[in-house]
């Protein structure tokens, strides 16, 4: 399961079934803004179209917001921005937008062409004339194309940035829609390749077919030709697992076939498909993350894990081969062990060679391991940086060493480079960003601040150089939270040109919840416990104010999924250290997240609130149960999407009528499409990041 979210997997239900299945005890419904949940309801639209008209006429109506959404605009649609590549075949293939392609282009190149500064690139698919042809609003989700040749793809489309998509079989060679082709209606979840008449499809089937979180429960196996009631059942879940899919793995000489069912986040089964159909399970522990690569099983536990005599800690790596571990034999190398400052951020496989990445005190470092007769070698990556988060990838496991690497830091503009494992020569740099602002009148710093029970969570400062210590230096405070999701820093060109340079100061807190330290610093955040999470951003921003950083009338936080039932909870608990609370596309109402969309799919994270002594605890970090009418509240601003199929927008349409109708001093923005990411295009993105900054300097630069 990958971070750009741990909220990654979609939701299975449709719009109009958003509110949820009502039990028993919600016969009578006591909540008075509860009509909120549906989504598409004329009536609750026509209240969104309301508050979106208040918040634009109060924010989006200077000259101003005007300048600065134009240029955010300009940042994102900039044809300087590094177009990051992944090869196919011969081909180096990326996804684009820019003010030209509001939608996006998918296009290729050779590498070859990606060296020089202006790359000639060859469209694939252009979104923009797909939608004007077929009257849609296409966002791209994605390809899947079928090696070795690389000319079949099952191409992910969703409308209006949905979670929800459909999958339609793209040939490359002719750049047309396969007549007759593989199909997967609009849903929750995909169709992946076996060979080419054959594919495993996971989706919605019908009555019965979804989990309890909105997911596929039942995988299939679909022939060219058939139809979908006419595919073979390969496995059929429970209701109450998460999400249930199947995959091929293609490495020549290495194919297998597995099958996943996710019973929780953290908690899986992985089983191997044997030609028979027959399913062999992997008997690894259910929390660990398990993966196969070539020769090797890959182990990253998530728990201590007692076997053949010896303990694994917590947030180890191990190797075995996969033949012999399906045999019996238990035997590992342990290839990282965490310590109370490290953790594994990552691993990756080139042909001969694991680049492992390790997080120390938030900052990355590299080793290359080689396997050998003689154990695991273990080396250092040439040429790279000793500052800065280092993200590497492989840019063809199976046939070469060579890497993706890129650097980046809060402000230095990322630089993409070509290294190659094993050998000696430094990267190649192949592309910079651009400067999208003026970084040198700021630093970066990190400190620590001492928690509730004494723990010490890290943050980063980015700071202007002659910044007084008066309290007085309007201060952006983010983070996140949960989901064992790190927080590690990053160029952004928006939070650049809309923050830093008019002189602000930001702050990002590695608080408990996330996965700066590992699987501890996760799990010591999990439900009952999830108050430590809050604790820790609390006390960061105490530390802030007590080194005279800055004072609660300049210090404003932002959150977003997560992240916003981290800034509800500070809204709502700690209202006296903030001067402004943007939350956006957040977990609010902690007593029914787990009856909207995907939110039973989180119970692992936050408890199950339909039982009584877990509510006890859920209760205590439910900001829409946790706002007092008679409490004052720094002024808020809440931001969603109608098109939002992860986190249900019921929970921001609902804090924000309940803040409104006490007189709170809040505003509220509810973008159309944009799914969970909050914005379809670059426009949209634009609009909503000037929206809250603009409020953001309202409240703060007095």
């Amino acid at each position: 399961m990958s971070a750009l979210s741990k909220l990654c997997l979609a939701a299975a239900v449709a719009a109009g079934l958003s509110v949820g299945a009502a039990s028993a005890q919600e016969a009578t419904v006591s909540d008075p803004h509860q009509w909120l949940e549906a989504v598409t309801d004329e009536k609750a639209l026509d209240w969104v179209r309301a508050q979106n008209a208040q918040a634009e006429a109060e924010l989006a109506a200077t000259p101003e917001f005007k300048q600065l959404e134009a240029g955010l605009l300009g940042i994102y649609d900039s044809d300087d921005k590094i177009p990051g590549v992944y090869k196919q075949g011969e081909w180096y293939y990326n996804f684009w937008r820019d003010r030209n392609h509001e939608r996006g282009i998918w296009r290729r190149t050779t590498l070859e062409e990606y060296r020089k500064p202006q790359p000639k690139w060859e469209t694939v698919l252009d979104l923009d004339a797909l939608n004007r042809a077929e009257g849609e609003n296409w966002v791209w989700h994605g390809a899947n194309c079928l090696r070795p040749a690389y000319t079949r793809c099952l191409i992910a489309l969703s409308r209006g940035g949905a979670d929800a998509d459909v999958t339609r079989e793209f040939d490359l060679e002719s750049r047309s829609w396969v007549e007759g082709g593989f199909f997967r209606e609009e849903a929750k979840g995909a169709l992946g390749w076996i060979d080419r008449d054959n594919v495993y499809v996971y989706t919605d089937f019908g009555d019965g077919s979804l989990t309890s979180s909105g997911y596929p429960r039942i995988v299939k196996q679909l022939a060219r030709g058939q139809s979908m009631d006419q595919a073979t059942l390969v496995y059929e879940g429970r209701p109450d697992d998460m999400y249930i899919a199947a995959m091929r793995d293609d490495t020549p000489g290495f194919e297998r076939d597995f099958v996943s069912r996710t019973l929780a986040f953290y908690n899986d089964e992985l089983y191997l498909r044997g030609a028979d159909g027959q399913l062999t399970k992997i008997d690894a522990p259910n929390s660990a993350n398990k993966s196969v690569h070539r020769d090797w099983l890959m182990l990253e536990l998530r728990e201590a894990w007692e076997i053949g005599g010896r303990t694994y800690p917590a947030g180890s790596l191990l190797a075995t081969n996969f033949d012999t571990f399906m045999a019996g034999k238990r035997e590992f190398d342990v290839l990282f062990e965490p310590s109370e400052t490290t953790s594994l951020a990552g691993s990756t496989w080139t042909r001969n060679h694991l680049v492992i990445n390790v997080l120390e005190d938030v900052k990355n470092k590299l080793t290359v391991l080689t396997p050998g007769a003689n154990g695991w070698a273990r080396g250092a990556l040439a040429g790279v940086p000793e500052l800065g988060t280092v993200a590497v990838s492989a840019v063809d496991s199976d046939e070469s060493d060579a890497v993706w690497m890129t650097v980046t830091d809060y402000l230095t503009p990322s630089t993409l480079m070509l290294a190659e494992v094993g050998g000696n020569a430094a990267p190649e740099t192949l592309k910079t960003m651009p400067a999208f602002f003026d970084a040198s009148t700021h630093e970066v710093e990190q400190h620590f601040a001492s928690s509730k029970d004494g723990t010490r969570v890290p943050y980063f400062l980015v700071r202007p150089k002659d910044m007084p210590l008066d309290g007085s230096n309007p201060t952006l405070l983010y983070g996140y939270g949960g989901f064992e999701i790190s927080l590690t820093p990053g160029y952004s060109g928006g939070v650049g040109k809309g923050w830093l340079e008019k002189g602000g100061v930001y702050a990002v807190a590695n608080i408990r919840g996330g996965g700066e330290y590992g699987p501890r610093w996760h799990q010591a955040a999990l439900r009952q416990n999830r108050h430590k999470a809050y604790e820790d951003f609390a006390a960061v921003a105490q530390d802030m104010i007590d080194r005279r950083i800055t004072s609660p009338a300049h210090l404003g936080i932002r959150g977003g999924s997560n992240g916003g039932l981290l800034t509800g909870n500070m809204l709502t608990q700690y209202p006296e250290l903030f001067g402004a609370v943007v939350i956006q596309v957040p977990l609010l109402d902690m007593q029914r997240y787990h009856r909207l969309l995907a939110g039973a799919s989180w119970m692992a994270e936050y408890g199950n609130p339909d039982k009584p002594e877990e509510w006890d605890f859920i209760r205590s970090f439910s900001p829409y149960h946790l706002f007092d009418p008679a409490k004052d509240y720094p002024p808020t601003l809440i931001l969603t999407s109608t098109r939002d199929d992860r986190v249900h927008p019921g929970h921001a349409r609902k804090m924000h009528a309940l803040m409104s109708a006490a007189g709170k001093d809040v505003r509220y923005y509810e973008n159309i499409e944009g799914g969970h990411g909050g914005a379809a295009n670059n426009r949209q993105q634009a609009h909503m990041d000037a929206l809250y900054l603009t409020f953001l300097w309202q409240q703060l630069g007095k």
